[in-house]
């Protein structure tokens, strides 16, 4: 099977080159949706400026050049130079049929596979995830999974914060409670609490105050002992994260997690090399990198800050040994942070220092994948009432208890048992947060609407979850199988293409592998969100105007079953990449 845009591309540049030579052939078909055919190649405009020819001429001989036999009816040529193409009904079914026998759904692997890391999550250890962690967590998610799908060799990269000055409170802290008192175990439910419990003892008591300082030193010296304590703090953080990560649906695991400390070893180092090579200097005591083409106030060059004038580093040390390690070691084509769009100017510095240094190879991508922030009501950062950070347990909490009182409302009690819907709250409420999330362009600010997130109406999870709920209903009801098994429903059936809403259906189900891979070159999921809110809402009038179960005769009942196979097949592969949870029913 073959994505549309893909194969008329092809076509129209072999006519492109056929018509005016090859010195044309990187003229770009042009190839765009349009609102009087399924498609319209717009090369001829550009085109006809290169070879000094009206644009209707030069679309009237690429038409007639064009070889689309057995795929679009004849093309007509339409306003200033536009080539209508209209692809044929059983080139569409054909294709949807072949599409339905594939475990890939029509995305063929990479043809140059890429060694890629994703960085994302990365929470402080001994605080609580808030709500500023919940975009960097489920966008970088859903980027690794749609990458790993589309045939990459994905990283994933926790970059947690498990470093730093406040480790010494922490321990200190950690002793003066015991290791295994019910103030340590609050790191597993409320890393908070532990922490600023922590942080008011470092201010009231100046005599733990001084320790906590003295066990800084002893933790950046490699103390054995104190990294032993640093080490159980981290271990009890990551039981927080698991439960976090697993109500969440994300794929990280312990084996991700590269925090700061992981670079430690190469700080030193890294400085050295960049003092070496003349591109960190001494400036106001301190040792600076100025990278080209970054300016202050009164256009003074920007500092990028290496090492302090106390000799200790910062994140930006951190962050320029992190990609001497990712391109020496991980060997990487392409790295991808996911963090929020304040650090912008920051990416952009270090970036910059790194390819003054040489460290980043010419073929290599690094890129900043900013993520806005997430407002309230009132447009700002969305806060308790008190002013506080929305913790992510809190939300998460919220969103099953409203999903699972929209459910009351609907009167699923008649429907399911206390277990199962639990289970379909917990699903919906979470796939909803999510999914609001996911649909919102990355780099856009959104605000917090519980009302909007769990309708189910609308570009929402929950509308996209009862879709697939709604397909795998169809199965069941036709007493074929489990929908774990809508694949061998419509085995032996084809696709046929009998009326309009089952051809919009199928033809928006062709393009599913250039989305996937569209998305992975942007690492821009709201684009699948898009996606898969268009052939829900398709499949919604197909499934209202064109009967299935009482489709008559057989053969047109289970063409019609074959194409909610494949539907489904799309809708639950292009959720799961997403990480939302797909109910076996609503």
């Amino acid at each position: 099977m073959a994505d549309p845009q893909q194969v008329l591309a092809q076509r129209v540049h072999d006519a492109i080159v056929a018509s005016f030579g090859r010195e044309y052939s990187d003229a770009d078909p042009l190839i765009r949706p349009s609102a009087f055919a399924d498609f319209q190649a717009n090369a001829a405009l550009p085109l006809a400026k290169k070879v000094g020819r009206p644009p209707r001429e030069v679309a009237a001989e690429l038409a007639a050049s064009l070889d689309v036999a057995g795929i679009c009816a004849e093309p007509t040529v339409s306003g200033p130079g536009f080539i209508n193409l209209t692809l044929r009904d059983d080139w569409i079914a054909g294709q949807a049929s072949a599409m339905l026998g594939d475990d890939r759904l029509g995305l063929a692997p990479a043809a140059a596979p890429q060694t890629v890391v994703v960085e994302y999550s990365s929470p402080n250890i001994a605080k609580e995830m808030h709500v500023g962690h919940l975009r960097t967590t489920i966008v970088g998610d859903a980027i690794a999974r749609i990458l790993e799908f589309a045939g990459h060799r994905v990283i994933r990269d926790n970059h947690v914060g498990d470093w730093g000055t406040q480790f010494g409170m922490l321990i200190e802290y950690l002793l003066d409670v015991g290791e295994e008192s019910a103030e340590a175990g609050s790191l597993r439910t409320d890393p908070n609490a532990f922490y600023q419990a922590a942080r008011r003892r470092f201010d009231s008591d100046p005599g733990f105050a001084d320790r906590a300082r003295k066990r800084v030193v002893d933790l950046q010296g490699g103390d054995p002992a104190t990294l032993q304590l640093w080490q159980e703090l981290i271990d009890l953080s990551k039981d927080y994260l698991h439960r976090i990560y697993g109500r969440l649906g994300v794929t990280l695991t312990d084996d991700d997690i590269k925090g700061e400390s992981f670079y430690n070893h190469m700080l030193a180092d890294t400085v050295t090399r960049l003092e070496e090579e003349g591109i960190a200097v001494h400036s106001d005591g301190a040792l600076c990198a100025f990278p080209a083409g970054f300016t202050g106030r009164e256009g003074r060059p920007m500092p990028v800050i290496i090492r302090k004038s106390d000799g200790g580093y910062n994140y930006s040390t951190t962050d320029l040994a992190t990609i001497r390690y990712r391109v020496d070691e991980l060997h990487v084509d392409r790295a991808i942070y996911v963090v929020g769009s304040d650090q912008t100017l920051h990416f952009q510095l270090v970036f910059a220092v790194a390819r003054e240094a040489g460290w980043i190879p010419p073929g290599a991508v690094f890129e900043h994948a900013r993520v806005g922030l997430v407002l309230g009501p009132d447009g700002n950062r969305l806060r308790t009432r008190s002013g506080d950070n929305v913790q992510l347990s809190d939300l998460l909490a919220e969103a099953v208890d409203r999903a699972r009182a929209v459910l009351d409302e609907l009167d699923a009690t008649s429907r399911f048992d206390a277990a199962e819907l639990d289970a379909v709250a917990e699903a919906v409420g979470v796939g909803a947060v999510k999914y609001a999330d996911l649909s919102t362009a990355r780099e856009s600010a959104y605000v917090f609407d519980w009302d909007r997130m769990i309708s189910f109406r609308g570009n929402t999870g929950p509308y996209l979850q009862y879709a697939t709920a709604r397909l795998r209903s169809i199965f069941r009801r036709a007493a074929d199988g489990p929908a774990a098994d809508a694949g061998a429903t419509a085995h032996g059936a084809d696709v046929a293409i009998t009326a309009g809403p089952e051809r919009a259906l199928a033809l928006k189900l062709l393009g599913f592998g250039a989305v996937i891979t569209g998305v992975g070159d942007t690492a821009e999921p709201h684009r699948l969100c898009g996606y898969l809110f268009e052939v829900a809402s398709l499949f919604t009038t197909f499934y209202e105007e064109c009967p299935v179960l009482k489709a008559e005769p057989a053969a047109l009942r289970a063409s019609r079953l074959a194409l909610c196979a494949l539907t489904n097949g799309v809708l639950t592969t292009g959720l799961g990449l997403l990480g939302v949870p797909v109910p076996e029913r609503m």
